[in-house]
């Protein structure tokens, strides 16, 4: 069953039947490095020519959020969702804040001070 330029493939359920890759054009990787818990927020407001879902993505970070956040709202992959935001970043309708880097599970003093920590209770 083909679709025409005027029909929309819909599962009642699913919502519409488009593969999450043809989202970003089968763009793969983001040009901004991110990770699930960078925070992003949109600076701009959407152009007349972005896709359906940059708009989307624009609309919900209208104050800081994840990109695990980001995913969630707009029902898409990580994957696919960071390639979105990295175009908005491109373009200058976005920033992103990365994540603080966690602590290095094998530092001795890091460990040595849980430890006395959990000893005290």
């Amino acid at each position: 069953m083909a679709a025409g330029d005027d029909e929309v493939w819909l599962d009642d359920d699913a919502g519409p039947l488009i593969r999450p890759y043809t989202v970003n054009e089968g763009r793969t990787h983001p040009t901004v490095a991110l990770d699930m818990l960078s925070m992003v927020i949109a600076t701009g407001r959407p152009a007349p020519e972005m896709d359906q879902e940059h708009v989307q993505v624009l609309e919900i970070c209208h104050a800081p959020i994840s990109v695990a956040e980001v995913a969630a709202h707009v029902r898409l992959p990580l994957a696919v969702t960071k390639v979105l935001i990295a175009d908005l970043v491109d373009q200058g309708a976005m920033v992103v804040r990365a994540s603080s880097p966690l602590p290095d599970a094998g530092d001795r003093v890091l460990l040595e001070k849980l430890l006395d920590g959990l000893q005290r209770i």
